[in-house]
Formats: C-alpha cells, sequence, structure tokens
C-alpha cells in the first residue's frame, strides 16, 4: 500500500504567512494529518460491490419500464380490437 508523507512543519509555516496563528496552524496541520491517517483506500471489492448494485438498480427499472410499456400496448390493441 502507498503511504503518503504529509510535511506538517510546510503546512504551518504556509499558513502563518498567510495570517493564521501558530496555534491555529498546528490544529489544522494536526487535523488534516488524523484525517489522512484514518482513510482507507478504495478497494477493488468495494468498487464491484457499488457496480453490482448500481447495475440492479438499472436492471430493476428497465423490467419496470417495459412491463409500463407491454400493458400500454396490451390496452391499446384491446380497444383496437372492440372498435373493429
Amino acid at each position: 500500500m502507498t503511504t503518503l508523507t504529509f510535511d506538517t512543519h510546510k503546512f504551518i509555516q504556509a499558513l502563518e504567512t498567510t495570517g493564521f496563528s501558530r496555534d491555529q496552524a498546528e490544529g489544522l496541520a494536526a487535523a488534516l494529518k488524523q484525517i489522512q491517517e484514518e482513510q482507507r483506500p478504495v478497494t477493488q471489492e468495494y468498487l464491484d460491490y457499488r457496480l453490482k448494485s448500481e447495475l440492479a438498480e438499472l436492471k430493476l427499472d428497465l423490467i419496470k419500464w417495459v412491463t409500463g410499456a407491454l400493458v400500454a400496448q396490451a390496452a391499446i390493441i384491446a380497444t383496437l380490437v372492440k372498435l373493429l
């Protein structure tokens, strides 16, 4: 797994040059570093699961539309037969 390095010293210095106080810059750097450490990489299994769930939803929507179209077609045909 790839590890990203984060230079907190440079980050704090950059924040201080833009007007942040030392305490604010250190707090922000600590929070950012904590978030970065807690993040989990996205796995292929997760992506596969998401893709399968999206495809299942699309399949269900397609079945609903086709069923509705068939019912409408049957109603139109029944109406035309009655008129003849």
